[in-house]
């Protein structure tokens, strides 16, 4: 499973640095009055390689050879397990450093060390990942996801809404929907059919599905037919309450901790690597609403944070099963 991959021209833009001027930012050296001085731009860069000696000075060489300034970096090494993972963000002169010759700098640079993976985004000059939502029933994930979109708070452009729950004309998400021209599609589901093959036909060109409280599992067949990677949000409950209504399950059970979890979907039923989880305590003064609107704020919060680790290259397969989130 790719949990990134190479941003290119038909790939995303991640809005949320995009918004930040640079106007009064210079190069070492250049004058502050410069006439010639151009808007600067933001880069993020991601790496995965064998670790070895000399690998940020190399990386901060390539940045800095260019004329561009690391604002941040983050650097993990896991003990004894010899692979270098880094997570830096730049500013550069875009007319100094066009982005095919940055490109192909941090390819080069990405053979030289043997890197696993090598990814360089410009919010500014990228497009906004594209995605596709799944959802059931329950609307609470994606109403936030739809707002966080319009909000600008989520760096995607959403291609389309696929449910297996017919939502009648009327209703707020549809009217969002139909307001901001995002296709709405009912596929009803049974046991014998998911619809998956007609899911496939609908999602050809989004960069990432989203399952917005999904409640059907995608099949190896699906996973494997799509390639891409494909995030999950579920209530933090599981595996100790499973079936119908787990909230009311526990909450009859007086937990005293609830959660959410949002992670990449494998071929194994809610055991694929972990992006983000949350928490939240409740007591005994709570009734079974205020403990439900609880449940589902942590759900529609941390898949959020999820998706924005994504788009903002801050996710890295790591063992597996694990990931590294800086």
């Amino acid at each position: 499973m790719s949990l990134t991959r190479r941003a290119s021209t038909s790939l995303p833009q991640v809005i949320g640095f995009a918004n930040r001027s640079f106007k009064s930012l210079t190069f070492p050296g250049q004058s502050l009055d410069s006439s010639s001085s151009s808007v600067l731009a933001h880069g993020i860069h991601v790496f995965q390689c064998p670790d070895a000696v000399g690998i940020v000075a190399k990386l901060s060489e390539c940045i800095a050879s260019k004329g561009g300034n690391i604002l941040g970096a983050d650097v993990f090494v896991p003990e004894n397990k010899r692979v270098f993972y880094s997570r830096s963000q730049f500013i550069f002169d875009p007319v100094k450093w066009p982005r095919e010759q940055m490109d192909e700098d941090f390819i080069n640079l990405s053979k030289k060390f043997n890197a696993m993976r090598s990814v360089v985004r410009v919010p500014d000059q990228d497009p906004k990942y594209k995605i596709a939502v799944l959802v059931s029933k329950q609307d609470h994930c994606l109403v936030d996801l739809l707002h966080g979109w319009q909000d600008g708070r989520l760096p995607v452009d959403i291609t389309c809404v696929i449910s297996n729950h017919e939502r009648g004309s009327n209703t707020h998400v549809i009217r969002f929907l139909e307001r901001h021209g995002i296709p709405y599609h009912y596929l009803r589901t049974t046991k014998e059919n998911k619809r998956e093959g007609e899911i496939l036909e609908l999602i050809p060109n989004t960069d990432f599905l989203v399952l917005a409280r999904y409640m059907q599992i995608l099949s190896g067949n699906f996973l494997r037919s799509y390639g891409k990677d494909v995030i999950n949000i579920h209530h933090g409950l599981l595996p100790s309450f499973k079936g119908g209504n787990p909230s009311r399950q526990a909450f009859d059970a007086g937990v005293k901790l609830i959660g959410a979890t949002s992670h990449f979907v494998t071929e194994e039923l809610d055991a694929g690597p972990i992006i983000e989880q949350m928490v939240e305590r409740v007591s005994h003064r709570d009734n079974l609403l205020s403990f439900v609107q609880k449940s589902e704020n942590l759900e529609k919060q941390c898949l959020a944070k999820a998706m924005k680790s994504y788009c903002e290259l801050r996710v890295l397969p790591y063992e597996g099963k694990k990931t590294v989130v800086f």
